[in-house]
C-alpha cells in the first residue's frame, strides 16, 4: 500500500517540478549562471533548488513561489561559488561583490545573523524609496549578478552611464545605512 502512495507522491513531484521549471527554471538557471559562470554547475544548483523546494513546502508557505525558488537557487549558487572561489574567479560576480562591499559592514561576530536580517530590512526600505529604474539597476546588478553591459542594455543606457548611476545608488545606500546606524 505504501508503494502506491510513493508512486502518487513521485508523480505529483514530477508535475510540480515540471511547472516550476516551465515558469521559473530559465530565470533560476540564468541567475545561477551569472553567479557561477559555469553552465553545468548552474544546472546542478537549479536541480538542487527543485529538491529544496519540494523538501520545504510544506511547512514553508511562501507568498511568491517564484521568488522563493529563485532565492533558494541563488543561495545554493552562492554557496557553490564560495566553495569554488579558491580554484577560479568569476569576474562578473566578483566585480559586483567588490562594488557592493564598500557599502556593507564586514561579516562576522556573534550578532551577524541578527545584523544580516536588519541589514536586509534596511536595504529593502532603501530600495522602496528609490526610482523604479534605480531599483531595477541595483537588483539586476547585485541580486541577479548581471554584468554591467546587460544591466545597461536592459535600462536603455550606456554601460558608462549605468556604472555612474550604480555608483550613486551605492553612495546613497551607504549614507542611508550610516543614518540607520548599520554602518
Amino acid at each position: 500500500m505504501s508503494f502506491g502512495n510513493e508512486n502518487i507522491r513521485f508523480r505529483l513531484a514530477m508535475i510540480i517540478i515540471g511547472e516550476l521549471d516551465r515558469k521559473y527554471g530559465r530565470l533560476a538557471r540564468r541567475l545561477a549562471m551569472n553567479i557561477l559562470g559555469d553552465r553545468s554547475d548552474a544546472e546542478e544548483c537549479v536541480n538542487d533548488a527543485y529538491l529544496a523546494v519540494w523538501s520545504t513546502i510544506p511547512p514553508q508557505l511562501p507568498t511568491s513561489l517564484g521568488g522563493y525558488f529563485c532565492r533558494i537557487a541563488r543561495n545554493i549558487a552562492a554557496k557553490r561559488y564560495r566553495a569554488n572561489a579558491a580554484q577560479k574567479r568569476n569576474s562578473f560576480y566578483d566585480a559586483a561583490l567588490d562594488e557592493l562591499a564598500e557599502c556593507l559592514a564586514a561579516p562576522g561576530g556573534p550578532e551577524s545573523t541578527l545584523d544580516a536580517k536588519e541589514l536586509t530590512a534596511a536595504i529593502d526600505r532603501f530600495l522602496d524609496g528609490v526610482s523604479e529604474t534605480d531599483r531595477v539597476l541595483f537588483l539586476r546588478r547585485y541580486w541577479f549578478g548581471d554584468d554591467l553591459a546587460s544591466v545597461a542594455a536592459r535600462a536603455g543606457m550606456s554601460p558608462r552611464r549605468a556604472s555612474v548611476r550604480l555608483f550613486r545608488i551605492r553612495e546613497k545606500l551607504k549614507q542611508y545605512l550610516i543614518k540607520e546606524g548599520l554602518l
